[in-house]
């Protein structure tokens, strides 16, 4: 049986990588683990930058929420190039039998958040499909133009960079776990509980990331998506060709998430993090990136920094011991969220 979840480093480098269609020398940016979106030159000194995800409404929350999913982790990985989301696409996928009102929140929710970000919607493709359990979005495209030199890649890692994380780890896991089974959290207090759901509206890394941006010496930026800090922290590191020393004990660490994962016996560092911003930071700006995000209320802190020993990669976890960064082979969040679907 094939993991749940994205497919795994191994089929991506040795087979998905090796089919791209036609090579064209305007792509700067390809396909490529850990960087969340492709660069195309497109002449005038000018490159647009491009990313597409699928998303999944998540029952028993509003269809409001759906909508807000769909624009902001798009636009979260046109973000983390250091690139403000300007336009987008996407295609809705319905059951036939969805009601008329729930279409219509649906595609409400997206147009206001669309706006509320400044995104201009110019494609796409809706319609009703039977086989569908519930309303899908088969792909969100988020693009932008900016400058040859105005951009950055989460390859962009330095020897001597500060790392720095945004809001903790297993953001997204927390707060769709949370709400998916509130039961499973019932020897903890109701407000830990309420403010573990309400991980769900962090799951953004638009302002942090262009918030980090302004403020200057950013080297690169990353979404600790599936796979979670420590995959995140090792796709950083990869592409980059550096090394990393990272100690667990720095991190932002809301009590919030750590009840989730102890409720649902999960690691942490290990679970999907849409929301959590991975950051390299040339020393002399990080008190620069953290005055500004925490300006914008957003917690961060200094994890640790990069080294020029590309074969040391490591975290230091809370209880002293010393592990690898790698990418999990199971995401632990999938097969919590189908066990909580009933799949």
């Amino acid at each position: 049986m094939s993991k749940v979840g994205k497919i795994d480093l191994d089929t991506f480098e040795s087979f998905i990588r090796e089919r791209l269609g036609r090579k064209d020398d305007s792509v700067v940016v390809p396909p490529l683990t850990g960087v969340d979106a492709g660069v195309i030159d497109i002449g005038n000194d000018k490159v647009l930058i491009i990313a597409e995800d699928p998303i999944f409404s998540v029952p028993g929350q509003p269809l409001e929420m759906f909508g807000w999913y769909t624009v902001h982790i798009g636009a979260s990985d046109v973000a983390v190039m250091g690139v403000k989301p300007r336009y987008m696409t996407y295609t809705l996928l319905m059951p036939p039998e969805t009601p008329d009102e729930d279409f219509r929140t649906i595609i409400d929710s997206i147009h206001e958040n669309a706006d509320d970000l400044g995104i201009a919607i110019v494609g796409g493709h809706t319609g009703y499909y039977p086989g569908f359990m519930a309303p899908t979005i088969g792909g969100i495209t988020v693009f932008a133009v900016c400058g040859k030199d105005e951009y950055i890649t989460p390859a962009g890692a330095r020897a001597g960079d500060d790392v720095l994380l945004t809001k903790g780890p297993a953001v997204e896991a927390a707060g769709i776990l949370a709400a998916l089974q509130p039961e499973k959290l019932s020897a903890y207090p109701p407000e830990l509980v309420e403010r573990a759901k309400a991980k769900c509206k962090e799951m953004t890394v638009v302002k942090d990331a262009l918030t980090a941006m302004e403020a200057g010496g950013v080297h690169a930026m990353h979404d600790a998506t599936e796979g979670g800090v420590r995959g995140g922290l090792f796709e950083i590191a990869s592409a980059s060709g550096v090394g990393m020393e990272i100690d667990e004990s720095l991190f932002v660490y809301p009590e919030e998430i750590h009840i989730v994962a102890e409720g649902f016996d999960f690691d942490p560092i290990d679970a999907i993090a849409e929301g959590s911003l991975l950051l390299t930071v040339d020393p002399s700006h990080t008190p620069a990136v953290l005055s500004a995000l925490d300006g914008v209320d957003i917690a961060a802190s200094v994890i640790g920094r990069c080294t020029d020993d590309g074969a040391v990669r490591t975290i230091k976890r809370r209880d002293g011991s010393v592990e690898r960064l790698y990418i999990p082979e199971q995401d632990p969040f999938w097969p919590l969220f189908f066990e909580a679907l009933g799949a």
